[in-house]
């Protein structure tokens, strides 16, 4: 398949994320400490696209409150209500029992839901390491004009499309099997996004390794397991820059011959902050909107920041159901 050939079934924009994200049945989200205007807007926008059932749970007086905007009002008769003083702790309950599909963040800190999740004897642990991934809308694959040599062929340009960030959200500094399991979600998500085969760019600073890079050794460990299969049917490629794992025309530039080089479908950021940085810079600097969702436990979390947008929560609800969705399907393969 070349560069911009797509298969028709892959999600390239967030438009088309939340139209995929109409399941067969309703999925149930349940809004931690509900009493959160954006949450409850998204909840909202999210019930009218067809996407969730709303589950609302915490003070159900503060909750009722924010209700009575009239923008908000359908969810006074179509949300289904749980009162709580310890809102994380029932909604991970509810998660246990079968009643709530997929958690996000209202009105709380994500330590807080998290430190719920993780509970060894009460939360949502599979054993697995949880990690965060981001989606932006990539505009820049294929050559950027900025790149483009003054005399050179210029080719067509890709269209827009979906690409991953992991983990910016949740592990700080993950070792050599931290590192890997990240890999193993984002394939996941990114399979749900309709990806057979899905390209996972190790990033690092530069694609050459030394011992003096520590991401770049741990890049070339990575890779080599993707080599030898132990990812399954996915391409996980590094060391890689960011221009080599975005732009085909870096790439070549400096010789690299990858499927994953110049064509990412998720990069693996070597820490927190790189992720925390390379994320917001997508959002804020390159203008996208975002959607992310944190996978590893027995149902997907959504953990937004309080400043992201009511389209921004929506575009995480879709990814969510749509992943939760993918899963189950897998599962009955």
């Amino acid at each position: 398949m070349s560069a911009t050939t797509a298969p028709a079934n892959l999600v390239t924009t967030f438009s088309e994320l939340r139209r995929r994200a109409q399941p067969e049945r309703l999925l149930r989200l349940g809004v931690v400490v509900a009493d959160d205007e954006i949450a409850l807007s998204a909840a909202a926008a999210a019930f009218r696209l067809g996407i969730i059932l709303p589950v609302l749970i915490g003070n159900t007086q503060a909750i009722r409150a924010k209700l009575e905007s009239p923008a908000l009002h359908e969810l006074t008769i179509n949300a289904q209500y749980f009162d709580a003083d310890d809102a994380a702790a029932l909604a991970v309950q509810l998660v246990r029992d079968g009643e709530v599909d997929l958690l996000l963040k209202g009105h709380l800190r994500t330590d807080e839901l998290l430190r719920a999740v993780l509970d060894k004897s009460a939360g949502l642990r599979t054993g697995r390491v949880l990690s965060d991934v981001l989606l932006y809308e990539d505009n820049l694959a294929g050559d950027h004009p900025n790149e483009r040599k003054i005399g050179a062929r210029q080719g067509p340009r890709c269209a827009t499309r979906l690409v991953g960030i992991s983990d910016g959200g949740l592990n700080v500094l993950p070792n050599l099997e931290q590192k890997k399991q990240i890999v193993e979600n984002a394939i996941a998500v990114m399979r749900g996004l309709g990806l057979a085969r899905p390209k996972i760019a190790i990033m690092s600073a530069t694609e050459a390794v030394s011992d003096s890079v520590p991401s770049s050794v741990d890049a070339r460990r990575l890779s080599e397991m993707g080599a030898a299969g132990d990812f399954g049917n996915a391409e996980v490629f590094g060391p890689l820059a960011l221009d080599c794992a975005l732009l085909e025309s870096a790439a070549r530039d400096k010789g690299i011959s990858h499927p994953v080089a110049g064509h990412a479908d998720c990069m693996i950021v070597p820490n927190i902050e790189a992720g925390n940085l390379l994320g917001k810079s997508v959002k804020y600097l390159g203008g996208s909107q975002c959607a992310h969702v944190v996978v590893g436990a027995r149902a997907p979390i959504l953990i937004p920041s309080r400043v992201e947008s009511v389209d921004d929560k929506v575009n995480s609800i879709a990814l969510g159901v749509l992943f939760a969705g993918s899963r189950v399907q897998n599962s009955h393969d």
